[in-house]
Formats: structure tokens, sequence, C-alpha cells
């Protein structure tokens, strides 16, 4: 962890060597997120859709190459069915995992023409909030917290395309891919669960 914080410091810090080249903005859009789960018994998940915002700086490095690191509020998770046996009865319940992170992308930015650019690059991300909707089919429904479950720290690659209509606005679609696992699982449990997050952005650089 250390590690990661002192390259993000250091990358920043080769940025405002050159900081006449430096354009900060806000952005925001929509997130198509879903989890990929693997191990025993393991839920079918369906995406579901949620928001982002939060700012960004671009650091142009040339012509040609940017870095750009961003801090952003996402709302993922993923929603799914399934049938709980309750003292041998069973319920039919459709559930939605909400959560919450605070997002830092760390992208290189790649310009083949002065306005369309292809971008990738790691992100870290802080969860700060995790809870769970479940619908009991026919009796009601209910929410709970389930923070307790799930890793506080993702790791995730960042890969997408971004157009700048003008020096103003962009618009970027951008699809992050988690690497580690975020299930907080007891000894023998083998649940794997990463984060799968497709996102459109509308930016304004100021």
């Amino acid at each position: 962890m250390k590690k990661i914080f002192v390259a993000i410091v250091a990358f920043i810090g080769l940025g405002s060597l050159h900081a006449q080249n430096v354009k900060y903005g806000l952005k925001g859009g929509l997130n198509i997120a879903n989890l990929n789960v693997s191990g025993e018994a393991s839920p079918s998940m369906n995406s579901i859709v949620n928001l982002h915002i939060g700012a960004f700086a671009e650091f142009k490095i040339n012509k040609k190459v940017a870095f750009q690191p961003e801090l952003l509020y996402s709302m993922q998770g993923a929603k799914y069915s399934q049938i709980i046996n309750v003292e041998g009865t069973n319920y039919d319940t459709n559930n939605t995992l909400k959560f919450a992170y605070l997002n830092i992308p760390l992208m290189f930015k790649y310009y083949p023409q002065s306005q369309f650019y292809f971008e990738a690059g790691p992100q870290l991300g802080l969860l700060t909030s995790a809870k769970v909707d479940v619908d009991v089919v026919g009796f009601g429904s209910g929410s709970d917290d389930v923070k307790e479950f799930f890793k506080t720290v993702d790791f995730g690659m960042n890969v997408g395309l971004g157009y700048n209509f003008s020096k103003n606005v962009l618009v970027s679609a951008r699809y992050n891919f988690g690497l580690s696992n975020i299930a907080d699982t007891e000894p023998g449990d083998n649940t794997k669960m990463k984060n799968s997050v497709f996102s459109l952005s509308l930016g304004y650089i100021f």
C-alpha cells in the first residue's frame, strides 16, 4: 500500500514540473456495474446502473501523451436472485448489492489526433459503504449493512477512449476490470468476487 501511494505522489510531482501544461476538470456519468463471482453455489449476477462523479487533472507530457490522475466517487454493485431455505421452507429473493467506492484512477492517455485519445492505467478503490437490499417475494423487503463482508481496498485496471469536443467539453467511455478479490471470506470459503464496471462520462475542463 505504501509503495502505491508513493508512486501516486511521484507521478503528481513529475506533472507539477510542467504546470503550464496542466488542465483541471470535473466529470460525471453513468456506471453499468456488475460483479464477476466464482466459487461454490455462486449466484448468477446481473448489472445495475448507477452514477459516478469526481475531478481530474491532465498533465500533458508531450503532444501525444498525457497523464491523468482522478478522484471519483463511484456507486457500483450487482443484483441477483436466490432461493433461501428457512426452517424447511423455500423463499424466492431478489437482492441488490450496492457499493460506494472512492476510486483513484491513474490514466495514461495517447492522442493519435488532437481531440481523440485512448487511455489505460491502474486504479485503486477504497470501499466507503456496502449495503444489500433484499426483497423476499410475497413477504416484503429490507436493507442491511454488509461492509464487514468485503475488503476495504480494491485494485483494478482501466481501458478506454475519449473525445474532446472543444477546449472545455469531453466525453469518454471506460471499462474497469477488478484484479483483486473483494470478498472478505472465512478460511475454507473459495468464493471470489471482482468488480466489473463500464462507465460513460461527460467532462468539463476549466
